[in-house]
């Protein structure tokens, strides 16, 4: 494949090395500038970006280590917001069941791009990327509102949610057109609300806050339409959905088929990446709504877990899809980032990462012919 989606992608996040993590602790407790830990910053991403290249990677980011976690890139850029620790979703494992609930973004105060939000990263890795296409990711607009829902917002500030989504659109349109202006191909919008209101409890939790469940689905389609609304025709757009990966945990489980048809439709993008490594996600019938135009990214390899999956299961699952999207339009990644979260205790390593990245491949090629 010569442009996006390619026939082994991935979501964007890699292990975040031990000096960077040092250098982030030092740097919060005052003990390094910001200037050295930029200067830290850059030389693992350099690190990471030819760590990509060699693995044979067609699409390349920074791995978001210049985040605290995979959304803040976007709170943090964005003046007015604040977190509450509450919300419709709490995080689960298989060990300890339900155990917290992730803090949320809500709007304090008027929001405002005080920056841009991953413009400035795309610029540094672009010309890093002599063997690959660059890829930019950023969280979708609708985490910034569904886990609190009404909550998401102080209603003295923003009276009518509308103007809220209205802000929200107009921060997106920003940020795509800065992207446009340093030369991004490939943007990736990282979607966890939208596959969280596939979940039966979660749906009637959203119920029970005075909110339809599926109407949030049909204003987030509209939503992430107006965010992309004026990018320009050559900016291949992907939206990833994923129900969390919490250092191997997660927020809500059930198939796409409550969103399947207003999403796959709806959505003005290229590509979906779908999570699929576990039957939590559901099996592939809701893909049968995928417009003729759409390419899905199966993410089929799981990065909870160091555990390397088994190629031939890989290639019967590919093909048990390709029943309902032709073959030449799927695609193979893992089913989330490979960093499960912003600090220590990451599940998987980067030699973990390496093994899974050459089985993709490996299957690719068994499959497409082509990696």
């Amino acid at each position: 494949m010569s442009k996006p989606p390619f026939r082994v992608e991935h979501i964007g996040s890699f292990v975040r090395p031990d000096c960077l993590l040092e250098a982030a602790r030092a740097n919060r407790k005052g003990d390094l500038a910001d200037d050295a830990l930029s200067a830290i910053q850059d030389d693992c991403i350099r690190e990471l970006i030819a760590f990509q290249e060699r693995c044979g990677l067609q699409s390349v980011t920074d791995g978001e280590f210049r985040r605290r976690s995979w959304s803040a890139g976007f709170i943090d850029a964005v003046e007015g917001f604040g977190l509450r620790s509450e919300g419709v979703v709490t995080f689960k494992d298989e060990e300890k069941g339900d155990w917290g609930v992730a803090s949320s973004p809500y709007a304090k105060e008027k929001l405002r791009r005080g920056r841009p939000i991953v413009a400035d990263d795309f610029r540094f890795i672009k010309p890093l990327a002599t063997a690959s296409t660059p890829k930019a990711t950023i969280a979708s607009p609708p985490v910034m509102h569904f886990f609190l829902g009404p909550r998401a917002v102080d209603t003295a500030v923003y009276p009518d949610i509308e103007e809220y989504y209205a802000d929200l659109a107009a921060i997106y349109q920003a940020e795509v057109a800065d992207l446009a202006s340093a030369g991004c191909s490939y943007l990736q919008l990282d979607e966890t609300a939208l596959p969280c209101n596939c979940d039966d409890g979660v749906r009637q939790g959203v119920r029970d806050r005075g909110e339809d469940p599926d109407g949030l689905t049909d204003r987030y389609v509209a939503l992430v339409n107006a965010a992309i609304a004026d990018k320009p025709a050559d900016m291949f757009v992907g939206l990833h959905m994923c129900r969390g990966n919490l250092k191997g945990a997660w927020m809500a489980e059930g198939g796409y088929e409550p969103i399947a048809e207003a999403v796959f439709n709806g959505l003005n993008i290229n590509a979906f990446f779908l999570e699929y490594d576990t039957p939590r996600a559901g099996d592939f019938e809701p893909l049968r709504f995928m417009p003729a135009d759409k390419s899905v990214v199966l993410g089929l390899v799981s990065t909870k877990s160091p555990d390397l999956e088994s190629a031939d299961d890989l290639k019967r699952r590919i093909e048990a899809a390709a029943k309902f999207v032709p073959l030449e339009r799927l695609a193979l990644s893992p089913q989330c980032g490979f960093s499960s979260g912003g600090g220590s205790g990451q599940v998987i390593s980067q030699d973990d990462t390496a093994r899974k990245i050459d089985l993709m491949h490996r299957v690719a090629r068994d499959v497409w012919g082509e990696a």
